[in-house]
């Protein structure tokens, strides 16, 4: 398994760091016991019929805790509202960049937003207020056939209508590639935020059949990520 090697907590420390470890996991890369990725998307690419577009609500939902994103990917209707809260003493702001561009200051802790998601995409988030290792990720998406690994690598897509698809497992991709310089809008002091390696994507083909179960696998490796790297 790739060794990662985790972002130094060098902010905030008694909000952001209460155990002490002073270094934080970047959750681009989260394996369980069983080698399953989390955090991995997989939806149906060619789909244009099927149920109504329903979502986990707890996907349309960020919380900012302990200088963390939960959860780390989220999913939203397009058109649809994004529910964000900070439950942090300390200053946050949620940048999104992609698909949507609002920058949203969480100056007071338990202050909830919510904001309209028009476009269709991905949604990259990051902190401006110094907290460089907070990241991760929104689907905006027009049907309901997405979605998210567990901690075993687990996923299910329900109702699906009789038919042949092309599914698309997604996964944002761990490598540290290089930093980028930016402002903390806090201090006003340069700090350096890590950029990642491109996502990897890996496609299959499936036969849903009438009343019956599907199952296709995906194989999550190095060496995809070292391909996706060198695109």
């Amino acid at each position: 398994m790739p060794r990662l090697l985790p972002a130094a907590l060098n902010k905030d420390p008694d909000v952001c760091d209460p155990e002490g470890h002073k270094t934080r996991d970047l959750e681009r890369l989260v394996v369980g016991s069983n080698a399953g990725v989390a955090n991995t998307v997989v939806y149906l690419k060619n789909i244009t019929k099927g149920k109504a577009l329903e979502l986990p609500e707890a996907r349309q939902f960020l919380n900012q805790k302990s200088c963390r994103y939960e959860p780390h990917v989220l999913l939203v209707p397009k058109d649809g509202t994004m529910h964000l809260k900070s439950s942090d003493h300390v200053l946050h702001t949620v940048h999104m960049s992609g698909a949507a561009d609002y920058n949203l200051p969480f100056p007071f802790v338990d202050q909830e937003v919510s904001r309209t998601m028009n476009r269709e995409g991905l949604v990259d988030l990051r902190c401006n207020a110094g907290h460089v290792w907070m990241n991760a990720v929104v689907f905006v998406v027009k049907h309901p056939y997405y979605a998210v690994t567990d901690a075993d690598g687990n996923f299910a897509l329900t109702d699906v209508p009789p038919g042949e698809y092309e599914v698309e497992a997604w996964h944002e991709g761990w490598k540290v590639v290089g930093q980028n310089a930016m402002y903390d809008v806090m201090t006003e002091v340069r700090v350096q935020r890590p950029i990642f390696s491109e996502p990897i994507t890996i496609d299959r083909s499936v036969s849903v059949k009438p009343g019956s179960t599907s199952e296709v696998k995906f194989v999550l490796s190095e060496r995809r990520q070292e391909m996706a790297s060198s695109q």
